[in-house]
Parts: C-alpha cells; structure tokens; sequence
C-alpha cells in the first residue's frame, strides 16, 4: 500500500507543477512508514543522513507544499508544527485522531462529532472541520509506568 500511496502522492506533485526528486521522494517514503506525527526537525535529521547538506528550509518549504497539495496532514503540539502522511490520500474515508503526544503516534477516531452539532448550525454551510484528541498512548503511559514502578522499586 505504501508505493501506491507514494506513487499517488507523486503524480498530484508532478500534475501541479512540482518537479519530481529523489529528495522529495525519500521524504514522502519516510513519512509515509513512520505512520505517526513528526516534526520537520526529524523529517531534517532522517533527510540529512542520507543527503548530507540538505538545509532545513528546503524540508520545511517542501513539507508546507505537501500539505497545501493534501499529501500531507499538519497539526500542531508542544508549540511546534508536526506533519503525517494523509490518511485519506487516495480516498475518502472520513475520520478524526487521537494523537500521542509522547511519541506521535496516531488512532483513528471512526465517530465524528459533527454530526452531533449540524443540529445547532441549522441554515450553516461547514466548508471544513476538524477534531484531534492529544494525550499519550497506551504504549507511553505502560513505558512511563514502568519506568516509575522500577524507580521506586531502587528507593
């Protein structure tokens, strides 16, 4: 599933002018298998790895055009902004997050509280919406557990 997403991915970039790059496919290629929210600071550090010298703005210029074109989802916590593959690239199945703020990672919320305020905006016309839940995970709030049960188990 994911060369297909990529491969969508490129063909929206080329038919809205966007040159197609190696770069540009490696970035979409990592986020696309991190399947979570991250930073462009990470998206940098993973991109500088494997082109050493590639500037943070070229990331940061190229993860805002993503998202203008949809390929990329943006959300912002901790006072930074994070991106993520679209879930929806490709489709049209509609649904919200919870999103970890620990780790980033995403849970797909399948109910969408729209449908319980459409009422309250009678004669409204809703061009768009959105709805997040942030909190940490499962997995963080086992390891954070953990880490606090074997630390009091040192005293």
């Amino acid at each position: 599933m994911g060369d297909l997403k990529i491969n969508q991915a490129l063909a929206l970039m080329k038919k809205s002018g966007f040159k197609f790059t190696e770069r540009r496919k490696a970035m979409l290629t990592y986020l696309e298998a991190e399947d979570k929210y991250i930073s462009a600071k990470e998206v940098y550090d993973f991109m500088n790895e494997h082109y050493e010298g590639i500037s943070f703005d070229t990331i940061y210029r190229n993860l805002s055009d993503f998202t203008e074109l949809n390929i990329l989802e943006e959300t912002e916590f901790d006072g930074e902004k994070k991106f993520r593959f679209h879930c929806a690239h490709g489709g049209t199945h509609h649904h919200h997050h919870f999103i970890c703020t620990e780790c980033g990672a995403t849970q797909v919320l399948e109910m969408c509280p729209m449908d319980y305020f459409e009422e309250q905006l009678n004669g409204a016309e809703i061009e768009e919406h959105r709805f997040e839940i942030f909190g940490k995970c499962a997995d963080c709030v086992a390891k954070k557990s953990e880490k606090n049960g074997s630390f009091s188990n040192k005293s």
